[in-house]
């Protein structure tokens, strides 16, 4: 008697390889376990040389499909421009080609987002080489580009909250303008709660009333979800 085929796994039984590219680092992590590995990146980094990367980290880990976390602005699935912290060559990349496997690529600060999420209105803040913002409204995930818009006389909001800002103006200075900037959009976007996350969430001694301290590592966790939640619509 023929054997039964095999049924294909669902989405929520199919290993998740997710992928969070910074401006410093690529990290990797799948929905299998295990520990976090990374690699340098750079403001020289291709998507060739991120691929490759990826691939000497996650050698001898299995995986069915891939979720990325692209630090610019995403539409269908594919870069639409070179993000301003590392190299050229991204934008309208193909990395489901390239990988061999279904990719889901959203905003990085999406994909922490996603992670981070509780239920309501929340707004995301990822304070790190730049500013990462999206926000999730009832379990659909918008990602935003208000990292640009104008801030202070001659400036942006990047440019006082992101890295340079930090070394520009020193630490003091700094949590002022992120606590400043983070009550300017809480009144613009009206939130139930902020998360506020990024690598440089570790320097604020105390938070705005209505926001919570993230953590990296939701980021991972939001590459999982991508896949695996099927009330969210991103």
């Amino acid at each position: 008697m023929a054997k039964a085929a095999k049924k294909p796994a669902s989405d929520s039984e199919k290993i998740v390889l997710a992928i969070d590219i910074g401006g410093s680092h690529v990290k990797i992590l799948t929905s299998a376990g295990g520990e976090e590995r990374r690699a340098d990146s750079g403001p020289g980094l291709t998507p060739q040389q991120m691929i490759a990367s990826v691939q000497t980290l996650a050698d001898g880990l299995p995986y069915d499909v891939v979720s990325i976390g692209y630090p610019g602005p995403v539409r269908h699935n594919r870069p639409l421009a070179d993000p301003a912290n590392l190299g050229k060559g991204w934008a309208g990349f193909d990395f489901a080609t390239q990988f061999g496997k279904p990719v889901k690529l959203v905003n990085d600060a999406l994909m922490q987002a996603v992670g981070s999420y509780e239920g309501g209105r929340m707004l995301f803040l990822g304070l790190g080489t730049g500013l990462g913002a999206a926000m999730i409204l009832d379990n659909v995930a918008q990602p935003m580009e208000l990292a640009h818009l104008p801030y202070k006389k001659r400036g942006s909001f990047e440019d006082y909250v992101g890295e340079r800002g930090l070394e520009k103006r020193g630490k003091k200075k700094w949590r002022k303008h992120v606590l400043d900037v983070v009550e300017r959009l809480r009144a613009a976007l009206q939130p139930d709660y902020v998360v506020i996350g990024g690598g440089n969430v570790d320097k604020l001694d105390e938070l705005p009333a209505g926001c919570r301290r993230g953590d990296n590592t939701r980021a991972f966790e939001g590459g999982f979800r991508l896949w695996r939640d099927k009330s969210l619509i991103v």
